[in-house]
């Protein structure tokens, strides 16, 4: 079959993925939070200023696509006044068996056996919530699932979101996202 680009798209982002004809949609969802929705303090960093209680959300994906052998979640705030976003959080190494994370996944042992948590931005490894700077217009937080055509990444718990990135860039048969956003 021919892949086709499918545009997927909702209240508050458009995300593309590339399918076979025929093939159901990737998507990914969670309980704390729906598209375009205000993340709950839940899932707020604790510290910085910020009084959440920095747990990971809980996420299911459906619908991967044939072949997948892994999977990657990631977090990511592009509107961070770095110039390059901020990474919040990164897992990899996900089995293709796996369809979710439970809630407080990524400062827990809830991680699937074999899922790996890469380094954040906030130089420690595990998740860390968003935590905007004060006064900033509410930046969006991208969460996205990747299936992938590898069941491992050469990677361990010192790798970054920019080479986790890199790594899987020729491995993705398909990408699900939900954008939040968070300002304070």
């Amino acid at each position: 079959m021919r892949p086709y680009l499918l545009p997927i798209i909702t209240s508050s982002f458009v995300a593309f993925t590339t399918l076979p004809l025929g093939a159901a949609t990737f998507t990914v969802e969670s309980e704390q939070f729906q598209p375009g929705e205000t993340m709950p303090q839940s899932i707020i960093y604790q510290g910085f200023g910020c009084k959440g209680d920095n747990m990971s959300p809980q996420l299911s994906w459906h619908n991967a696509p044939k072949g997948t052998k892994s999977y990657v979640v990631t977090l990511f705030d592009p509107d961070a006044p770095t110039g390059v976003g901020w990474w919040h959080w990164i897992v990899f190494n996900i089995p293709a068996t796996i369809e979710g994370l439970a809630l407080d996944a990524g400062s827990s042992p809830k991680l699937p056996p074999g899922s790996i948590q890469g380094y954040t931005d906030f130089g420690t490894q595990g998740y860390g919530g968003a935590c905007p700077p004060l006064g900033d217009k509410p930046h969006n937080y991208i969460l996205s699932v990747y299936a992938l055509d590898v069941a491992q990444i050469p990677a361990d718990q010192t790798t970054t979101g920019a080479k986790l990135a890199f790594l899987i860039k020729d491995h993705i048969l398909a990408k699900a996202t939900i954008t939040t956003k968070y300002g304070r």
